[in-house]
């Protein structure tokens, strides 16, 4: 009989892909939840996701598919959670499996809206999971770069450091190396905000501000993530490390960054809702912004970034009104 744990991928966007080819480096076999039946079916025939990083082959016999998340879960030791944060609740009020003896990571980087939490506090408030089976997957790391098996580093955060470090030998490989941290709190929360602030860069870029601006933009916003973070979860960390300075760069600056590029659509004029529309993905920093601001409303945090986008986004304030105001409290 096999000892080894059972690790499942819960979602099928882009990042579950890139995550289950990962893994397949290291795993016999993995198990892999899609909602819809269809996208499994076509993913057997065609041997990769039907709808993202379709370039990316699967070697069918090693994967379990599953469109029912109770059966998933029944039949796995480690859940790996890529629902986008805003679905996230809607499909987990199915769940009626217990997870509380399961080792359950995050890779999502968003806020839970109907309860404006971090994915790791509904975690444990909704399904009494205890802080020490919660992991939390940080970049910097795009879905795109591991399809293409470009060298990437994953910070792998868990209270309990050797859980996060077996669980990390599942995914280093000739192309990921991974760190491990405690800081789940701190990791997630940047995890967040960094997708805030990639939305910022591009709707500076889409005003056509340039590189210059950019780099103060990007200064003050990693000051502006240690300002949140130091009053949420007050211990010491170093925030120039890859999981927090790291991962606010890529997903600042890079081609294939979501936020970044639902940004410049808003900086170019496009609705909120024309850009969700035209992106055909989900760019996690739109609720986010609205998250983080009413958080922030009990802790007072100087955030004059993510102030900005929200009184973009959320506010109506045309963005160059609202970049030209920025531009005087950056440093």
């Amino acid at each position: 009989m096999n000892s080894e744990p059972k690790v499942a991928v819960i979602g099928s966007g882009s990042w579950a892909t890139a995550l289950a080819k990962i893994l397949l480096n290291n795993e016999d076999s993995i198990n892999w939840y899609f909602r819809s039946a269809d996208n499994i079916e076509q993913f057997k025939r065609f041997r990769h996701n039907p709808n993202y990083l379709r370039g990316v082959e699967f070697d069918i016999n090693k994967i379990s598919f599953y469109n029912d998340i109770n059966e998933i879960v029944e039949a796995s030791d480690i859940l790996i959670l890529t629902i986008p944060s805003a679905f996230l609740h809607e499909a987990f009020s199915k769940l009626t499996v217990p997870i509380n003896q399961k080792f359950v990571v995050s890779a999502i980087k968003g806020i839970v809206p109907e309860f404006n939490q971090i994915v790791g506090h509904y975690l444990h408030e909704s399904y009494q999971l205890p802080y020490e089976r919660i992991g939390v997957i940080t970049g910097p790391c795009h879905a795109e770069e591991v399809a293409l098996e470009r060298l990437s580093y994953l910070t792998i955060a868990c209270p309990n450091i050797k859980r996060a470090r077996d669980f990390g030998s599942k995914l280093d490989c000739e192309y990921i190396r991974t760190h491990v941290s405690d800081d789940i709190f701190g990791t997630e929360y940047a995890a967040v905000l960094k997708n805030i602030i990639a939305i910022a860069s591009g709707i500076v870029h889409g005003l056509r501000y340039g590189d210059n601006f950019q780099a103060v933009l990007i200064a003050n916003a990693i000051q502006e993530i240690k300002r949140f973070v130091d009053k949420v979860h007050p211990i010491t960390r170093d925030i120039k490390s890859s999981a927090y300075l790291g991962d606010l760069l890529v997903t600042s600056y890079s081609q294939f960054s979501r936020n970044r590029t639902f940004g410049a659509m808003i900086g170019k004029g496009y609705t909120t809702r024309t850009a969700q529309i035209e992106m055909h993905m989900v760019a996690e920093g739109y609720y986010a912004t609205k998250s983080i601001h009413e958080i922030n409303a009990s802790y007072k945090v100087k955030m004059p970034i993510c102030d900005a986008v929200y009184n973009i986004l959320y506010g109506n304030v045309p963005p160059a009104v609202e970049i030209r105001q920025l531009t005087d409290k950056l440093r």
